[in-house]
């Protein structure tokens, strides 16, 4: 283990990211707080305003991922499709597979430069949590209850309020609607089976009603849905904490766009259609299990120098009156305050992961 790679692995240096991304991420949380006032003059500039500040909070995790481990990220894609990414709205359609997936997703975005303003499906709950759920509530994300009836008009009315966005966006959706495991995937097919749909491999059923209520409230504003399928290289199961080490992982992200007037609107025929978009998307895992890619031409976005240069401002400036604190701790002498103050940060630490729990379609109906 080289000299940077054991620097990386210390528990310090984990407390230290987690206190500029909590401390940095209230502070932006308190600016979004103040946008509210310009809600009332111009929504289109509040907007754009909390598009950039919500990128301050998002692309320190694309950071940690992109320049702290150095994972790379590896996109398949055609080469037609490959300069619309960006410069047009879509649907995401992701695999829900692994621990970092969601950050993966968000690189895929930041690559093309539409981090600060991508959209996920949320919990409600987390509309609630500091950072995180703050951050999405002035993005305009949609929250919903896990209660069909209900969500079905949430859903539609708050994807009707991103006609007028002002700037691109990419939607990004789980329709598995929870992390894919073994037991789970178990009780997946047995749905399955006695439905008399197809069993898959490498996923679970697709959440089929959310999907359509999706497509069908953005018909008009996005353009095509992104079928992206990712795996990671040697059977690797990366893990936060991993990144966190320093550990470096590699991605690779298939990614098929498909205009969306080629998705049925009939509610019953777009359900086929995704259920057979599945069936692909698990042909595609089973030819990367064999051969080690994913078929289709290798295309490679570059890594953005912003989101560095965002955590390194934060750092920069959260940093200096941290170490002024500690040398006031130090001086008092007071060892009840130097563990009161480790426990505190050890704390922190530990509710860094918690706050990126999935956000998906979890327990809507099939």
């Amino acid at each position: 283990m080289g000299l940077l790679q054991l620097l990386k692995s210390q528990f310090l240096c984990h407390l230290i990211i987690c206190y500029v991304f909590l401390v940095s991420g209230l502070i932006i949380n308190l600016l979004q707080l103040c946008t509210l006032p310009v809600w009332l003059v111009s929504k289109q500039l509040a907007r754009r305003i909390n598009i950039r500040l919500a990128y301050c909070i998002s692309s320190q995790m694309v950071a940690i991922l992109e320049w702290w481990s150095g994972t790379e990220c590896t996109l398949y894609t055609d080469p037609k499709s490959y300069p619309l990414y960006g410069k047009e709205n879509a649907i995401v359609v992701l695999n829900h597979a692994f621990e970092i997936d969601f950050l993966c997703g968000w690189t895929f975005c930041e690559r093309f430069g539409v981090l600060g303003s991508s959209k996920v499906l949320a919990k409600k709950q987390l509309a609630y949590v500091p950072i995180i759920g703050w951050m999405w509530y002035f993005l305009e994300i949609v929250f919903c209850k896990r209660k069909w009836e209900e969500d079905r008009r949430t859903v539609n009315e708050s994807l009707e309020k991103l006609r007028d966005y002002p700037e691109n966006f990419w939607f990004l959706l789980y329709c598995e609607g929870t992390r894919f495991t073994p037991k789970k995937h178990q009780v997946s097919m047995q749905v399955a089976e006695s439905k008399g749909l197809s069993k898959l491999k490498y996923h679970l059923l697709p959440r089929t009603k959310g999907f359509w209520v999706t497509v069908q409230s953005l018909r008009g504003t996005a353009a095509a849905v992104y079928d992206s399928t990712l795996n990671f290289r040697n059977n690797e199961m990366p893990t936060l904490l991993g990144l966190l080490n320093g550990k470096k992982y590699h991605a690779d992200l298939y990614v098929r766009r498909i205009p969306l007037e080629l998705i049925p609107e009939d509610e019953k025929e777009c359900a086929e259609w995704l259920h057979k978009l599945y069936q692909e998307k698990d042909s595609f895992q089973e030819h990367y299990a064999k051969t080690g890619r994913f078929p289709g031409p290798i295309m490679s976005p570059p890594r953005r120098p912003w989101s560095l240069i965002n955590w390194l401002f934060w750092s920069c400036l959260l940093l200096y009156p941290l170490g002024l604190l500690l040398t006031q701790l130090i001086s008092s002498g007071s060892v009840f305050t130097i563990v009161a103050s480790v426990a505190v940060c050890s704390a922190a630490a530990d509710l860094t992961p918690q706050i990126f729990t999935g956000s998906s379609l979890d327990d809507w109906p099939d």
